[in-house]
């Protein structure tokens, strides 16, 4: 449990409208209860489940316990959570997986610290309370994705995976989400360090997951889903360092080969070789198109940067959002 301080954390949610958002997929066993911890721990806060073509009972277990609930069709946790920013309207968002590993009794402790300290995301740094409650493979994982983002990116996170995050609105809502399953957590990390946007990040209790509840994430399948839309990422929102390394390499191979033709032309004016020479200067070509195709790119993620800046500074921070209860 978090031993924070409750009470006065509460009080400074309870001045915002707060949105619980529990996105679910097959959770008939753990809902109902991450549905009465938040509703305890944030009792104003309206508490949403949308449940992503569950084949168990979650949605009822979900309504029977005082959550609103909606459906998203599409499959993949990405899909849902864009549904919910777009369908949503509140001050703060509370963004939980509905498993009930993470802890409810941090969330006052985390929209005080997004609205104290005016941030547009406050992640969840997982700290695991059980032996079982964090999988070596995930565990392994997510240190070696978190360094490769970091490495990329930039550093803000020691946890970019976890599912436990509080939102400004104006982040919510100038978000553009793209993708459909459990890379969205690392989407999210790296909009937040592309616009440098101010964000936090609060160690909280992680549990293991109830009897009878598995895990949708795979380690490998989804690792390397994960591992390549960071790729993705990086070539998206870096394209001149990303294209320009590759013709950097080509370059170089390219004057590796040509030196033996040079040294020979030069000492016995004939070039023997003449494929390797073809072949050179074709790898000279491409890397000044890789590099050129850097440039141009790079100029356009200058302006898609800029657009989504002026999207999220045409909302308020949190802090002005607020209205006395």
């Amino acid at each position: 449990m978090s031993s924070g301080e409750p009470l006065a954390d509460g009080m400074t949610a309870n001045r915002h409208d707060v949105a619980v958002l529990v996105p679910c997929h097959n959770e008939e066993r753990t809902i109902a209860k991450v549905v009465a911890d938040f509703r305890t721990t944030l009792p104003a806060a309206s508490i949403y489940v949308y449940d992503n073509n569950s084949t168990d009972h979650t949605a009822e277990a979900a309504r029977q316990a005082g959550a609103a609930v909606r459906r998203e069709t599409r499959q993949g946790k990405g899909y849902v959570v864009r549904r919910m920013f777009s369908d949503i309207e509140a001050d703060i968002y509370v963004l939980v997986d509905g498993d009930a590993t993470y802890d409810a009794l941090s969330a006052p402790a985390m929209i005080a610290k997004l609205i104290e300290e005016r941030l547009d995301m406050v992640v969840a740094s997982r700290l695991d309370r059980e032996a079982a409650a964090y999988r070596r493979g995930h565990r392994v994982g997510n240190r070696l994705l978190a360094g490769l983002v970091t490495r990329m990116f930039g550093s803000a996170f020691t946890d970019i995976l976890s599912g436990y995050r509080v939102f400004s609105r104006r982040f919510v809502k100038s978000f553009p989400v793209l993708s459909g399953g459990f890379e969205i957590e690392t989407e999210l990390t790296v909009h937040a360090l592309e616009l440098e946007l101010p964000v936090g990040e609060l160690a909280t209790p992680y549990y293991s997951r109830p009897s009878g509840s598995d895990s949708k994430l795979s380690t490998s399948h989804d690792g390397f889903r994960i591992l390549w839309t960071i790729l993705k990422l990086y070539r998206t929102e870096r394209p001149l360092t990303f294209f320009g390394s590759a013709g950097l390499m080509l370059a170089v191979t390219s004057i590796v080969l040509a030196i033996p033709i040079f040294t020979t032309y030069l000492q016995e004016g004939l070039v023997p070789r003449l494929p390797t020479a073809i072949l050179s200067t074709g790898l000279m070509l491409l890397a000044f198109l890789f590099v050129a195709v850097g440039l141009i790119l790079d100029t356009v993620t200058r302006g898609r940067r800029e657009t989504k800046r002026i999207a999220y500074l045409a909302l308020r921070a949190p802090a002005e959002e607020g209205h006395p209860t």
